[in-house]
């Protein structure tokens, strides 16, 4: 029973994060795709090890996934524009 809610906290937290996420982007006029790259290789780990818990494929594999998309994700900050507060 534990395992399903928080799966279901975790797929509504995500999907809250994503909107919130879009919605900020469309109000600071950020478009192109390489400045939402960061944010989508996170969601993917995420993603990622939740599918890895339902499938149960903890290990090795799910591990390398995670790091590439950390690298990944890492890599297209770059690309990430600065904010003016």
């Amino acid at each position: 029973m534990v395992p399903i809610i928080l799966t279901i906290v975790l797929l509504i937290t995500l999907i809250f994060s994503v909107s919130i996420l879009i919605q900020k982007r469309k109000n600071a006029g950020i478009t192109g795709i390489k400045s939402a790259l960061t944010p989508i290789f996170l969601y993917l780990i995420a993603i990622t090890h939740l599918l890895a818990y339902w499938f149960d494929i903890m290990g090795l594999f799910n591990w390398s996934i995670t790091i590439v998309l950390l690298i990944f994700g890492a890599y297209f900050t770059k690309f990430v524009p600065i904010s003016k507060m």
